[in-house]
């Protein structure tokens, strides 16, 4: 087995667990929960209405998920096998201060989503993907450019979670490094063909609660170990670890401050790069078309909050862990230390985990690994599925496609895309890349277009010319820089030299502004005006609907009656509604700009400039803070969701199964309390008191 491992690159330590253990979890608890997830998609088409064979069902959930399941969703959708590994690789590299600027740069741009999200809910409500916004606005030509940008976004970033997972798998269980690459898609696969998003929504729910609870058990099994004992042992481990490997770039040498040169050279790689990652991925548009509009911006702000922590407290705490422990018999690889393709390759994690908690960690690690993988595999697997179904069919070889139509589309777009994603992934394994390589270099591909599509929501004068000719030009700046220093700092253009931070850096920051500079320039030279009002003059929905199709189900008036039933209320509905989206919006700036000025601001750069070490109490404090911090997310992603709708969904299910409801063509038998409230209806909220929508 070691054998088999040094040939394929990742590790010569023996793997703790059989490889058994590693197609169980890959392949039989895939298809159980794929299987799970078929029998709760025909419940909720039975008894709640929720057809899948219906393009809006299947793309949007019907645009009315809650606070709850859309928080939940995005604190799942950020938590990427590159977040739990690559937090604790940057730990082991720069110290601390490695977790945090990786926490940094994930929370600001999740909650600045917000921004966007309610913007499409306010000015083009029936939008299923930001693509559509983008032809609607500038044309085909704009929007195949953009295309092209989002499709690389998605298949870069499933190629960084794949050989993350892949590689982590190989190590723990012995299975082959190929075989886990394309055998991790096949549940994604097969629960997302029949379910769509809400298939996406609840397992990204299940998953995110399993990975929460044994981030959570980590947090306190390092504490209680015998090697550790207290987080103060802890601190001196690190201290001592110090000692025996001074890191250069840091202040004295230690892992214990927040003044280290290559972690925050990767702080300001990371927040570009996650910047182009979500503005560019266009399942973060679908989930948030997805949400009711009083969702929308709470659900993003609670989760990009909340997420901060798993990164910050899982990554400090483990790197903590590996470092202080690497010089220890219980650790995989003494005597040696660590070598750099094992750190590279996400090991840190795993390694720190079985040498507190034996096989039962490796075990615990390889079952978060699965579960972080499948569940952002989801969402990137639906997201490209949507724009091979609606902007690539729909508009180019079908306009007048059919629920049935693009429903065969989309299934196609998604067994296409997992092939393609896990093949692309091998090739990159074969010529040597790895996941610390994709996470520095993630930027420069996908940064170009995040401005030019910032702009196209927010800012009415970017021309035409602009948002065509600004990602182009930003593409070919970013990759230029890149290769050039590459070749400047490493002497060659290689994989070794393109995946060094500097290059990545200059590169990921020229790809990210660049594009600024060539709008406004261009915009000035031919200058445009856009009328927000012409994107409501498209339709794009797919079901007649009896107004805004977003806001159209939950409006109430202060006495808690239905508001608007009679002719002469639209007008007054359209603008109260009109007016509290625009609202949202101001909070959603507000909330965007006081998280990057906590995150990246206020709270580390007068730590990076005082070059504080941090003492004994500091350091536990430090570190209680996180703990707490990620016990309070947990409790968010799983209660939070039951309550705000849950429990009222699965009484409405057990109704049905027990016959007290009926769906097909009828109104439902229920009275009492309104099953939509004005933050949101339930967790599908279809609507209860109208007849099933019809299709075109």
């Amino acid at each position: 087995m070691a054998d088999l491992l040094a040939r394929n690159g990742i590790s010569t330590v023996q793997p703790p667990l059989s490889q058994a253990v590693g197609y169980v979890i890959v392949v039989v608890v895939g298809l159980i929960i794929a299987l799970v997830m078929m029998i709760i998609t025909k419940v909720l088409k039975k008894t709640a209405g929720e057809d899948n064979e219906k393009t809006e069902m299947f793309m949007t959930a019907n645009r009315t998920v809650r606070t709850g399941l859309t928080s939940s969703a995005v604190i799942s959708s950020w938590l990427w096998t590159t977040a739990l590994l690559g937090s604790s690789f940057v730990g082991y590299s720069y110290g601390l201060a490695g977790p945090f600027w990786f926490a940094a740069g994930c929370s600001p741009m999740i909650v600045f989503f917000a921004l966007l999200g309610i913007s499409c809910k306010r000015k083009i409500p029936g939008a299923h993907t930001s693509l559509e916004v983008v032809r609607v606005r500038y044309g085909r030509t704009a929007h195949i450019v953009f295309m092209i940008l989002c499709l690389i976004n998605n298949i870069f970033a499933c190629a960084n979670m794949l050989l993350g997972a892949a590689a982590v798998i190989t190590a723990v269980s012995g299975m082959h490094i190929i075989a886990a690459t394309f055998l991790l898609p096949v549940g994604v696969t097969v629960y997302t063909f029949v379910g769509g998003i809400k298939a996406t929504f609840l397992t990204d729910y299940f998953h995110t609660a399993i990975i929460l609870i044994i981030a959570c058990y980590f947090s306190i099994k390092a504490f209680t170990s015998n090697q550790v004992g207290s987080i103060g042992n802890l601190f001196e481990l690190v201290q001592a670890a110090a000692q025996r490997h001074p890191v250069s770039g840091n202040q004295d040498g230690t892992y214990l401050t927040m003044k280290s040169k290559g972690a925050i050279l990767f702080g300001i790689l990371h927040i570009c790069s996650n910047f182009g990652l979500v503005i560019m991925d266009t399942s973060y548009f679908i989930k948030a078309f997805s949400a009711s509009p009083h969702s929308v911006v709470p659900g993003y702000t609670i989760g990009g909050i909340f997420y901060f922590a798993i990164p910050w407290a899982l990554g400090t705490i483990m790197s903590s862990v590996a470092l202080g422990l690497e010089n220890q018999p219980t650790f995989p690889t003494y005597p040696r230390r660590m070598t750099s393709s094992e750190v590279s390759n996400g090991l840190v994690l795993p390694y720190a985990a079985q040498t507190i908690a034996g096989k039962g960690g490796a075990a615990a690690i390889l079952l978060i690994t699965f579960m972080a993988c499948t569940s952002t595999l989801s969402a990137q697997v639906i997201a490209v599925s949507s724009i091979l179904s609606f902007d690539v069919y729909r508009e180019y070889f079908n306009k007048l496609a059919s629920d049935r139509d693009l429903i065969r589309a989309s299934h196609f777009g998604v067994i296409f895309f997992a092939a393609f994603s896990a093949g692309f992934s091998t090739m990159l394994h074969y010529v040597g890349v790895d996941l610390g390589w994709t996470l520095y270099m993630l930027g420069i591909v996908t940064c170009p277009g995040i401005f030019p599509m910032v702009f196209t929501i927010l800012w009415k004068r970017q021309s035409k010319a602009a948002a065509i000719i600004s990602p182009i030009l930003g593409f070919g700046t970013g990759l230029g820089v890149w290769l050039g220093t590459a070749y400047r700092f490493g002497g060659a253009v290689s994989v070794a030299s393109t995946g060094e931070v500097l290059p990545c850096v200059y590169g990921t920051v020229a790809s990210c502004f660049s594009p600024i500079i060539y709008s406004v320039v261009i915009t000035l030279i031919r200058p445009q005006c856009y009328d927000w009002a012409d994107f409501k003059k498209e339709n794009l929905a797919l079901e007649k609907v009896e107004s805004d199709l977003t806001t159209a189900h939950h409006h109430h008036d202060k006495s808690g009656q239905e508001g608007v039933n009679a002719e002469d209320g639209g007008v007054q509905s359209s603008t109260l509604e009109t007016q509290e989206l625009t609202r949202w919006g101001r909070i959603a700036a507000g909330w965007s700009i006081a998280t990057f000025l906590g995150h990246w601001v206020l709270w580390p750069l007068p730590m990076y400039g005082s070059g504080y070490v941090f003492g004994k109490k500091f350091y536990i404090a430090w570190v209680v803070v996180g703990i707490i911090w990620l016990w309070g997310t947990m409790l968010i992603a799983i209660f939070y969701p039951i309550l705000d709708g849950g429990m009222q969904q699965i009484q409405e299910v057990y109704r049905g199964l027990t016959g007290k409801v009926t769906v097909h063509g009828t109104e439902k038998g229920v009275t009492g309390t309104s099953p939509s409230s004005p933050s949101g209806g339930s967790v599908s909220d279809v609507p209860h008191s109208k007849e099933p929508k019809g299709e075109n």
